[in-house]
């Protein structure tokens, strides 16, 4: 005898397996990408076939216009979708929006508050329509709808509405993780605007006949994909040339990536250089991402090459020649389009004859050679720099310090062993110990610009000796000079103006050998 509750009881079984089948589906679809059109419009075709819907639409927020508005859409056209535009308020859709609370309507066609301004159903009567708010934390964000026609057989308006919540709930998910993306994405883009425009070549200060030869080339060289070795002293700027290179050639939607191969010792270099494998080594236990893997489709910057240990510059070449690498404790050759600059401060020719480096890495290297002048060969553009790192410091201090025509002689005079990272940190420096609004003058200079008059004992540089007791004697040498000549080099009033006793100030010009008659 058949038990007459059999087909219901079936048929919920069945319809159950539909919703947690379209559930799952959902899932699946919204994890996929960050498509925004794409994942919702996958979500409304899978609830077609698993609630049987003949319309659906997603509804969200439009910061713009203050309006909600479809973004994917199920059985409409896409002209009838464009249609879909409500005020809050306005319509069911603008009253769900409105009060955050879901909406059933048995028959459209006898409800006149649904406005069907899209268009899509001529004939309304017998249609059923569903409206829930998709929200999170307390934030509308918008609306999903469906159109269904009920039977006896095709489930109840309930399960419909459960189930639209749970959707609506992982929608409201997806779309907060896309609009972080989003966010993210166009600060991306907008750090990259910002900083192909900051390493743009007109952005580069230099006027000077050899730096502009250095400009010339790199705007050879940028468009291309050819290995590039910038050579020069420390501080001569050759990581903004490497960066420069990058941003101005078409690699400029890749990464920059850069690597110091003096600052690490040879078995973690090679780790930093080509990654490891989970298990390669005690302590390995995670897998690893090298510079050149994340590098890959831009440029990978390798400062202080002459640095690299022989081991390590064979594996280079390899990687150079082959374009491809393994990552330690693995045997599985890794593909990499990468774009090599390299810079360094030694003669890689005479390193090449000591056999300290490989001569086949030293021209597969050598490319084109770009080497970046002494700031002491460019004294037409240290007028330049001193105005550029004074405006810079001043801004990010809050001072308005100037330097004098005299001290600025100094500076153009003086050899700048450091180049430009020196000044940088001069002009740093000098903002820093320099009252808010004033002109430095040649006193406030460091001794080893030659700024004292005739006569006065000479100090070392800073790079001789750049300890902070060093500086810190320095500085104190500097004031004292500078209050003797504001006081008429009466020792009592620069004493009581330095805030110390005529003692220890008579002890203080015999401790720096700072010499009152030559300096009067």
């Amino acid at each position: 005898m058949v038990n007459p509750a059999s087909p219901p009881v079936a048929g919920l079984l069945e319809r159950k397996d539909r919703e947690l089948a379209a559930i799952l589906e959902i899932s699946r679809v919204l994890t996929a990408s960050f498509d925004l059109e794409e994942n919702l419009g996958a979500v409304m075709r899978v609830l077609s076939g698993g609630l049987e819907m003949q319309r659906g639409c997603v509804f969200l927020r439009d910061p713009s216009s203050a309006e909600v508005r479809i973004v994917a859409a199920h059985g409409l056209t896409r002209e009838e979708a464009l249609r879909g535009k409500y005020r809050i308020g306005e319509g069911i859709v603008g009253r769900v929006m409105e009060s955050g609370k879901p909406m059933f309507i048995p028959n459209i066609g006898e409800e006149p508050k649904f406005l069907n301004k899209t268009g899509s159903r001529p004939d309304k009567n017998g249609i059923s329509f569903i409206c829930e708010p998709i929200r999170f934390k307390g934030e509308m964000l918008g609306v999903i709808t469906i159109d269904r026609i009920y039977s006896a057989s095709s489930g109840g308006v309930d399960d419909d509405i459960r189930v639209l919540q749970i959707v609506s709930s992982l929608i409201a998910q997806f779309v907060k993780l896309w609009e972080s993306f989003r966010k993210v994405e166009e600060e991306k883009e907008t750090l990259k605007r910002e900083l192909r425009q900051r390493y743009s070549l007109p952005n580069i200060i230099g006027e000077s006949e050899k730096f502009q030869g250095v400009l010339k080339t790199i705007m050879k060289v940028a468009g291309t994909d050819t290995t590039v070795l910038l050579l020069g002293e420390s501080g001569t700027g050759k990581e903004l040339i490497a960066h420069t290179t990058h941003y101005q050639s078409p690699r400029v939607k890749g990464p920059f990536v850069a690597v110091n191969c003096a600052a690490l010792p040879e078995n973690l270099l090679e780790v930093e250089l080509f990654g490891q494998e989970k298990g390669a080594f005690t302590g390995a236990d995670r897998r690893r991402t090298g510079r050149f893997e994340a590098a890959d489709g831009g440029t990978l910057f390798l400062d202080e090459i002459g640095e690299l240990p022989l081991q390590l510059q064979a594996k280079l070449l390899r990687v150079l020649e082959e374009k491809t690498f393994e990552r330690v404790g693995s045997s599985k050759s890794i593909k990499a389009d990468v774009r090599i600059i390299a810079a360094t401060n030694r003669n890689l020719e005479d390193e090449v004859r000591k056999g300290a480096f490989r001569a086949d890495l030293y021209w597969r290297l050598n490319v084109v050679s770009i080497v970046l002048p002494p700031l002491r060969e460019r004294q037409k553009d240290i007028a330049l720099l001193v105005d550029y790192y004074l405006e810079k410091f001043n801004r990010a201090y809050g001072k308005d310090v100037r330097v004098s025509a005299e001290a600025l002689r100094y500076m153009i005079r003086y050899s700048w062993p450091g180049n430009i990272r020196e000044l940088a940190n001069t002009i740093e420096r000098l903002v820093i110990m320099a009252e808010k609004d004033t002109t430095l003058e040649t006193a406030d200079l460091p001794y080893n610009f030659g700024a004292e008059e005739p006569g006065v004992q000479r100090h070392v540089p800073y790079e001789a000796d750049s300890s902070l007791g060093a500086e810190v004697k320095s500085l104190e040498r500097q004031r004292i000079v500078k209050a003797l000549k504001e006081n008429d080099f009466v020792q009592q009033k620069t004493a009581f103006a330095l805030g110390i006793t005529p003692r220890k100030l008579a002890y203080r010009i015999k401790k720096y050998g700072i010499d009152l008659a030559a300096i009067k």
